[in-house]
């Protein structure tokens, strides 16, 4: 029998290795107006667990204080933190830093489907605004089971979405149950269609299907993890027209995916965000995509 979870408790929990890996960070600094937001990032520090040893970097940290630094460079101001695969369910250091920065954070969460009402709460109150689905090489969720139903009733009924990072070919599955749930969708890294293929991957084109939803948004970021040698980014400056022709700009929004894990070496922010301005060359769009958009998606004050 699984012991009862108190409030206490699992704040001590969620807090504790957090609290160690941010001891010692600078001052919080002071956000500034709401001006634009990057909707994909990461935190993490070399010396938390990391439990998915596939995808977990080594040898450097990304801190809260080096990502405000890495936003005011390039003239952005708010992120989304989403909690890394490598870290599995142990959001206590994403937690830790939406608290230290509460007017310029907002933060998706990767939990377990038997996770308690009462630690969903906690994680609300930090600023968390939905769950990821990381299932990049897992098999699809059995979204009909008990836990995952009761699990989808709550991310509904506090108005949370649901982040999908899955390749094209497989987002079906995975989008179509959350659609029928109500559920408000948000698409990782423009749906990852295959490096082959492109925008003519069927996968990619059902993601085109499904703008009239209106309850799906897509991710512009990450580009080249679409297809090495230029070609993730070819297929980015072909679907841009496609994405806004279905979804329109109201459901796309940019993200960085900074500190860029496994691609460390070879991009870099500053480059990342200038793509946008070849994808939305008019100003106006890009504050539909960096500015409106998202901060109705993630809850930001303006």
């Amino acid at each position: 029998m699984r012991t009862p979870v108190t409030r206490r408790g699992f704040n001590r929990a969620l807090f504790g290795s957090a609290a160690l890996a941010l001891a010692g960070c600078a001052k919080p600094l002071v956000a500034t107006r709401l001006a634009a937001i990057d909707c994909h990032a990461h935190v993490f520090h070399r010396d938390l667990p990391m439990p998915d040893k596939r995808r977990a970097p080594a040898g450097y940290d990304a801190t809260p204080e080096d990502y405000v630094r890495t936003l005011a460079a390039n003239d952005m101001t708010q992120g989304v933190l989403v909690q890394p695969s490598f870290l599995g369910t142990d959001n206590s250091y994403l937690v830790a830093s939406l608290r230290k920065y509460p007017d310029r954070f907002r933060g998706i969460a990767v939990v377990d489907p038997s996770i308690a009402s009462e630690q969903l709460q906690v994680l609300q109150d930090a600023g968390v605004v939905g769950i990821r689905l990381n299932l990049i090489g897992l098999p699809t969720p059995d979204f009909a089971s008990t836990s995952w139903r009761g699990l989808l009733a709550q991310v509904r009924q506090r108005n949370w979405q649901v982040e999908v990072h899955r390749s094209a070919r497989e987002l079906r599955p995975v989008v179509d149950p959350l659609i029928a749930e109500g559920l408000n969708v948000v698409v990782d890294h423009f749906g990852r269609p295959d490096e082959r293929l492109g925008v003519d991957d069927p996968g990619f084109r059902y993601l085109l299907t499904l703008g009239p939803s209106r309850k799906v948004w897509v991710k512009l970021s990450a580009a080249y993890r679409n297809g090495s040698a230029g070609r993730g980014e070819a297929t980015a400056l072909a679907a841009m027209p496609l994405l806004r022709s279905s979804f329109g700009l109201d459901r796309l929004v940019w993200g960085s995916d900074w500190p860029h894990t496994l691609f460390e070496k070879t991009v870099d922010y500053s480059t990342q965000r200038r793509l946008l301005d070849e994808w939305l060359p008019e100003a106006a769009d890009r504050m539909t995509v960096l500015r409106e958009t998202p901060a109705r998606l993630f809850a930001f004050s303006s």
